[in-house]
């Protein structure tokens, strides 16, 4: 069993057990304050038959309200037992029952803290008035110690009570009831919010050991008692609140932060199949619901973004979404490839379908890295056995003539790389023609509002379409034009063919190829 689905099992066994414990400890907490003040300043200031009435008041008390608190809070909470126990066996429950259970989980904290805060805060009135019937009138500084005692008590029992029952059900029922669900889309109910929890920490941790100190300069002296160690104790007192305060909010609050910076570096790197698990119903859980939503979506743009790179070429892509994805483009200069294979009827007259597929598929295959990947081109657009590749539309700044010439002459050797296959399978071998010219064009999205195409369109590309046209003409594989040439880093690797003439130009075009083609 791995560590995820032994946590589950304990949930499941414990989870409500451990949340109906969860305000036992707080209150034992306030009860041993209180006790230690009530015998440190209190008492003091009690004669001998308050002493006696006290201590009644005290076991009367405790046998009457704690009883009645124990039983609002076991029926409180039971209440989602049977929820609880058929959304852990995947059992259909009622949506109006799983409604109302969700709500009173996320109010749980509020009813654990309404319970034991009625408990402690009606010690008040009812101490006062059992102790004004055998001490009368109270001393002054009786009743206001007397207040202050059960209030710091008060507080330190609910506000430790309050995070206990949070850490509890965000551990055990949280992540059961809201499987499936936003527990901070739930609507009429009033979570923990991060405000409460930091006014709730001040309480336990600040203002509760502080007041305690406060009121130790107008304690009256009790013979056995020492200021100095009454201080000392205090100031402990309130360190080791401030530290099991400080536990409990860092795994309240600290860990979904770190939750949403491991998900938010995930997500930087650009793995997007993640998903936060936590349930929160505070503010927490509407950041958590929110990236997770975030995620999905940026997952499913990824798969459309890679779909479309598949579609229309990676570098078409790029350049769809850079741009204005409307009708529009912009002239600048390029540089345009033609690639065709040569007998593809006869080619197809002999082989299947199948067989003609596949080796158009590795022709592809070889021709778009050596464009792409090799020598930052961009594959256009597919015609039938050939296809249109643009250099320099996504930088103005490179030598795409240069690009597309070195490109062109790697083809060929990929081709002859193909070849030896094709022959030692008895096949045809590919002949092809690939023609490059540079100039001005206009780059863009062209076509109408309901399909857009990203292509390069005017002269230039009409020039070297013809260009590839030629490569049947004088026998050469690969042609270029004087626009190419002159773009050149080191231009006497080609050699000048005569000037042919070419459909829509009126003066014959001056063609080169390379010198180690002839």
């Amino acid at each position: 069993m791995d560590s995820a689905s032994a946590v589950n099992t304990s949930r499941k066994r414990h989870a409500l057990l451990l949340i109906a414990l969860a305000p036992v400890v707080p209150q034992l907490i306030g009860t041993v304050f209180n006790i230690w003040y009530n015998a440190a300043v209190i008492e003091p200031m009690l004669t001998v038959a308050g002493q006696r009435r006290f201590l009644l008041t005290v076991i009367i008390y405790n046998g009457l309200i704690y009883p009645v608190a124990v039983w609002f809070w076991l029926a409180h909470l039971s209440f989602l037992r049977s929820p609880f126990q058929r959304l852990s066996g995947n059992l259909p429950i009622d949506p109006t029952t799983l409604t109302r259970a969700r709500r009173r989980l996320i109010h749980l904290p509020w009813f654990a803290a309404t319970v034991a805060g009625i408990a402690w805060f009606l010690c008040i009135p009812v101490f006062l008035l059992a102790l004004g019937q055998v001490q009368y009138p109270l001393d002054p500084r009786l009743t206001w110690h007397l207040a202050i005692s059960f209030c710091i008590s008060g507080f330190i029992a609910v506000t430790h009570t309050v995070f206990l029952v949070e850490l509890a059900s965000h551990w055990g029922l949280f992540p059961i009831f809201f499987r499936d669900a936003r527990a901070d889309l739930m609507p009429n109910v009033l979570p923990l919010s991060l405000r409460a929890r930091g006014l709730m920490w001040a309480i336990s941790a600040s203002i509760c050991p502080i007041g305690s100190l406060l009121l130790l300069a107008f304690a009256p002296k009790a013979p056995a008692t020492h200021p100095e160690w009454f201080a000392f104790f205090v100031g402990a007192i309130g360190i080791a609140f401030g530290l099991c305060t400080a536990l409990m909010i860092s795994w309240l609050v600290a860990k979904p932060v770190d939750e949403l910076r491991v998900a938010a570096q995930a997500a930087a790197r650009g793995e997007f199949d993640l998903h936060i698990a936590t349930a929160r119903a505070d503010e927490f859980g509407l950041l958590i619901g929110e990236f997770n939503r975030m995620l999905r979506d940026l997952k499913d743009k990824e798969k459309l973004r890679q779909t479309f790179g598949l579609h229309v070429g990676r570098r078409a892509a790029e350049q769809i979404l850079a741009r204005d994805p409307g009708l529009s483009g912009a002239e600048q200069e390029i540089t345009v490839m033609f690639v065709d294979i040569r007998s593809s009827t006869a080619r197809t007259a002999v082989a299947g379908p199948a067989e003609t597929v596949e080796i158009l598929n590795d022709f592809f295959r070889v021709t778009v890295r050596v464009v792409e990947e090799e020598h930052g081109g961009m594959v256009n657009k597919y015609l039938g056995d050939g296809f249109m590749a643009v250099f320099g539309a996504d930088d103005l700044a490179s030598n795409h003539a240069q690009n597309a010439f070195d490109a062109g002459r790697q083809i060929l050797l990929a081709v002859e790389e193909l070849n030896l296959n094709l022959t030692s399978r008895g096949r045809l071998p590919l002949v092809i023609g690939i023609g490059i010219h540079s100039g001005p064009a206009i780059v863009g999205s062209i076509g109408s509002p309901q399909r857009l195409e990203f292509t390069a369109i005017g002269d230039t590309v009409n020039v070297a379409s013809r260009i590839e046209s030629l490569t049947k003409v004088v026998g050469k594989p690969l042609l270029i034009t004087r626009a190419v040439r002159d773009r050149l880093q080191d231009a006497r690797g080609v050699e000048e063919l005569p000037p042919q003439s070419v459909r829509g130009v009126a003066e014959p075009i001056s063609i080169y190829a390379p010198k180690d083609e002839a």
